[in-house]
């Protein structure tokens, strides 16, 4: 019923804004954010499709951030796409991505992998660039069976792929979450390759600058990490998300609408939403 992460062409997903919104229909989804990196280009279309359809749609976004040497990312949801800070500070990160995919391209030319940047073009259909057009773009040329065999070979620190990029810091990306009226929430914790010790100061550092939610059931989550997270955002008091983080077919961990639904113990970041008591009434 509802999807609070997921990904378009504006992106790093495979479908177009409409066509995403459409898949998320038919999977039964009827509360829907479209969060896309570190960009607002697909909202109006999105949105005016989840109308059309009867949908409730969420404005959203996914803020690539550098924390300790890491990247981490921050789902803004209820944003107000038009609030100059956030929409200027975006447009500089995609800035920043041109220049992070020209070296990608250069470091995989020393290794013989050539013409990496025109093929990761061509995935990104002229909107914003990320390594998940890279991988697509080797997975293409053979270098490995799937994207995600990609990162771990070429594209992660390490590797023959691997660019440092400075993004956003934490601070700074909450400012332009909360600056548009919109609440910030912590994409994915489990995905993070650090410590418990660095973790608790990742979320505590997080609810220090007014983070309020984190997401507990979400694609790249095992089960058993669900009941994990949940008692984090029970022991922080945040409010619980949900997200399937879908790119499309063969780019996902699942799809729209096979999430199971939040611990009982969790309070869902929806709870006083009013799209979802008009939803819950139905």
């Amino acid at each position: 019923m509802i999807d609070l992460h997921c990904h378009s062409t504006i992106s790093d997903g495979v479908l177009p804004p409409a066509d995403l919104v459409r898949h998320a229909h038919g999977r039964g989804i009827r509360i829907l954010s479209l969060t896309d990196h570190d960009d607002l280009g697909g909202l109006e279309e999105a949105r005016e499709v989840a109308e059309s359809l009867g949908m409730h749609f969420i404005n959203g976004v996914e803020i690539s951030v550098l924390w300790h040497e890491r990247t981490v990312h921050i789902v803004g949801l209820r944003i107000d796409p038009q609030h100059a800070p956030l929409r200027e500070g975006l447009a500089a990160m995609r800035e920043g991505r041109i220049l992070r995919a020209e070296k990608i391209a250069e470091e995989l030319a020393k290794s013989g992998i050539h013409d990496a940047l025109q093929g990761a073009y061509r995935y990104s259909q002229g909107n914003i660039i990320s390594r998940a057009h890279f991988a697509r773009y080797l997975v293409e040329l053979g270098h490995a069976k799937n994207t995600a065999s990609v990162f771990k070979r070429y594209l992660v620190k390490g590797k023959p792929g691997y660019v440092r990029h400075e993004w956003a810091s934490l601070a700074t990306a909450l400012e332009w979450i909360h600056g548009s009226g919109g609440i910030a929430v912590l994409a994915h914790p489990g995905r993070y390759d650090m410590g418990k010790q660095l973790l608790k100061q990742l979320i505590e550092e997080f609810i220090q600058l007014g983070g309020r939610g984190i997401e507990v059931v979400t694609g790249s989550h095992r089960p058993e990490q669900f009941n994990t997270f949940a008692q984090i955002a029970q022991q922080y008091q945040l409010l619980s998300s949900l997200g399937s983080d879908y790119h499309g077919k063969g780019q996902s961990y699942i799809d729209m609408g096979s999430l199971p639904s939040l611990p009982t113990n969790c309070q869902p970041i929806w709870h006083d939403w009013p799209e979802y008591h008009q939803v819950s009434q139905q």
